[in-house]
């Protein structure tokens, strides 16, 4: 490695980030971006919180449920809980406060987390770690978190990957 190779590797990526910024400015209105923050962040969460009660059940966690006075709290509790900060902000109707990406974030992991336990929900049962209770939810959701990520930014994802190929194709020849 150069001397030189660090500082343009450097300069490569942070034209590549003011390339990403720019193609969202020109495809993303500012309730795209809402939705795609939203969709990222449930997404995100829904991957996490799966990951994170896997890691609990089998043990290679080193902690383990959430429990207040013996009670277990499921993470749906938290889910409804930012869903109701969510709407608190909207019902108040501060426009700065609604479209920020904060509270696009919040419902997006409000929703993941209620989402994640909707056959208990439905059932008012514990399946979580039933077949009919794991399968829904991983296909259903799983597959609503990636279409939706895509559908709600579609543009901006076709001026990323083209900005990609770019800049794949100048740092394979030479140049950055």
């Amino acid at each position: 490695m150069t001397d030189g190779m660090p500082q343009r590797y450097d300069a490569g990526r942070t034209r590549l980030l003011q390339h990403w910024r720019q193609a969202a400015d020109t495809h993303l209105s500012p309730t795209k971006r809402s939705l795609l923050v939203t969709w990222t962040s449930f997404g995100t969460t829904f991957g996490t919180t799966r990951l994170i009660t896997h890691g609990i059940r089998d043990g290679w966690l080193p902690w383990g449920n959430i429990s207040a006075g013996g009670t277990h709290l499921h993470h749906y509790n938290f889910g409804i809980a930012a869903l109701a900060g969510v709407g608190l902000v909207a019902v108040r109707g501060d426009e700065r406060a609604v479209g920020h990406p904060v509270v696009a974030a919040s419902y997006g992991v409000g929703a993941a987390l209620i989402a994640d336990e909707f056959a208990l929900l439905l059932d008012l049962q514990d399946v979580y770690w039933a077949k009919q209770g794991r399968v829904s939810v991983d296909v259903a959701f799983g597959i609503l978190a990636g279409l939706g990520v895509y559908l709600t930014a579609a543009p901006f994802w076709h001026e990323i990957v083209r900005i990609g190929r770019q800049h794949a194709g100048r740092h394979l020849f030479g140049g950055c």
